[in-house]
């Protein structure tokens, strides 16, 4: 009986949208200046500075991966992927971690500051490139995408919700605190993050912005870089591949 009240009080909570649930002419307005003048540009300018500095740029970063420079656009757009000198599917985040233990120098953390900053620059290589993740490929990444489907879906918590719960076909549309719940693959979620988010005036990585859904679901929140967290970001990346929506980053959000 509970997984068949849960749902129901969570749809109670929602409207369709409409005018009423938009944003309000001042936030829209401010929107459409920020789309001409993305305030993350400024962090994706001083990631690629820190990238720089601490891990040696491209070259270094092409050196690690074991490719070429002019390479790294495509390979960028494979991840999350299996890397096998780390032993995991891991994010671009983890990649650069595990390249500054290489060097001999301090890790940066992956919920820091400068770390969303020189993911946002890395990641932004790759813009305008479709993903290319394979999820066949090898039995690690197919692990972590049936791990992170199994974590969008799985109910949790004591409202019994789950990442489907705002996301699937039949709640698409409706409007929660003042938001239309998104199809997280037609709106290309996966290929817009790290972003900047005009409620927290700060940049955001889409592993962020999934614990952030968790707090405000009130579930346990899974720690950045987990395996849960990892297979998330390779599920959601695969439903922007799926639907051809190309890398841009940074993204805007409100």
């Amino acid at each position: 009986m509970r997984k068949l009240l849960m749902p129901f009080a969570l749809i109670a909570t929602m409207a369709y949208s409409g005018e009423q649930f938009a944003m309000s002419d001042a936030d829209r307005a401010m929107y459409a200046e920020m789309l001409e003048n993305n305030p993350a540009d400024i962090y994706v300018e001083s990631g690629g500075e820190i990238f720089e500095e601490k891990l040696g740029g491209e070259e270094a970063l092409a050196k690690f991966l074991g490719v070429k420079v002019d390479e790294l656009p495509k390979y960028i757009a494979g991840f999350p992927r299996y890397i096998k000198k780390l032993g995991n599917v891991v994010g671009i985040d983890q990649v650069l971690q595990a390249m500054q233990v290489e060097q001999g120098k301090k890790m940066t953390k992956l919920k820091s500051e400068d770390m969303f900053s020189m993911l946002a620059y890395v990641k932004s290589l790759a813009n305008d490139e479709q993903f290319t993740i394979d999820i066949n490929a090898d039995e690690h990444i197919k692990a972590s995408y049936d791990l992170g489907k199994k974590t969008f879906e799985t109910p949790r918590g004591g409202r019994g919700l789950s990442c489907l719960s705002c996301h699937s076909k039949d709640i698409v549309g409706m409007v929660l605190r003042t938001q239309p719940l998104p199809d997280l693959g037609k709106s290309g979620s996966g290929a817009t993050w790290p972003a900047y988010r005009m409620t927290k005036s700060s940049l955001r990585t889409l592993q962020r912005r999934f614990q952030g859904c968790m707090k405000n679901a009130l579930l346990k929140v899974i720690p950045i870089g987990s395996k849960e967290m990892v297979g998330l970001e390779v599920y959601v990346s695969t439903l922007a591949q799926e639907n051809k929506k190309a890398i841009a980053i940074p993204g805007l959000k409100r």
